[in-house]
């Protein structure tokens, strides 16, 4: 029997934006949104989707445990499960909610799969796009449906473009981060998800994105789908991103290249 795995959690995604999160958006009323610590929302779009998701997700993998951003909100205690054997899901019902939210796009859709610790398998759908990404480890990572790699764009620094998310890093790493941006060929904004962010770098859009805050619902996805596809995702110390790994600091780049070249400029003496 043919493994559809990436297919049957890639529609289990569009089913649930279709059915539970695009008819919220810009529908929300104010006791549709809270905040599960100062500055960090929560709508019932995300408590949804993540009751929809996780009851496929554990039908799918009979005997699998589910780590969903917004249950590990209510039980901290969860994130042990990463750490174990078998497999676990990790799931972002909602990634940038604070977009969602306000009406603004974008935000994302993304479940990533752990096998004994290790991450196997990823998906990132952005629903108003309509753009997902797939990615199974050893494997190769798939956009739409099409086999993608992102080592095959340029390497020239003053041609690099990506993001740096600098509003959490500690000041002295902010004020380098800041200074060395003049170095590439552009430094942009955020887009408050990670999972576009991630998207962007498969697309080719931008060559890499550096973050300090790194919960695994929000990165274990994309670092495997960049990975997969030639990329590099790894620890400012350049060791790789490991989702049950504590600690600040990533940055994902396209390449050894890039990585190696965007470190040197943004992070050296951090």
């Amino acid at each position: 029997m043919a493994d559809t795995l990436l297919d049957d959690v890639g529609g289990l995604l569009r089913e649930t934006a279709d059915q539970v999160v695009l008819p919220l958006f810009r529908k929300l009323d104010d006791a549709d949104i809270s905040e599960k610590a100062p500055g960090d929302l929560v709508t019932v779009a995300d408590r949804r989707a993540e009751e929809m998701i996780s009851t496929a997700l554990r039908r799918l993998r009979p005997g699998s445990v589910v780590v969903g951003e917004e249950a590990v909100a209510d039980d901290p205690a969860l994130l042990e499960h990463l750490r174990g054997s078998g497999d676990v899901w990790l799931v972002d019902p909602v990634d940038g909610t604070s977009n969602f939210a306000a009406g603004r796009r974008p935000f994302a859709l993304m479940v990533a799969l752990l096998t004994d610790g290790e991450p196997a398998a990823a998906w990132i759908l952005d629903p108003l796009a309509g753009t997902l990404a797939v990615a199974r480890a050893g494997e190769g990572t798939w956009l739409d449906g099409r086999p993608v790699r992102t080592d095959e764009g340029t390497t020239e620094l003053h041609a690099l473009r990506g993001v740096a998310m600098s509003h959490f890093l500690p000041p002295a790493s902010r004020a380098r981060v800041e200074a060395g941006g003049g170095r590439l060929g552009e430094l942009l904004p955020g887009q408050h998800c990670a999972g576009r962010e991630y998207l962007d770098v498969l697309t080719g859009d931008q060559q890499f994105v550096l973050f300090w805050r790194t919960l695994p619902w929000d990165h274990a996805p994309g670092s495997l789908l960049v990975r997969a596809a030639g990329g590099v995702a790894r620890r400012f110390d350049g060791n790789d991103y490991r989702p049950a790994d504590d600690g600040h600091g990533l940055l994902v780049a396209a390449s050894e290249q890039v990585w190696a070249d965007v470190r040197e400029a943004l992070l050296d003496g951090s």
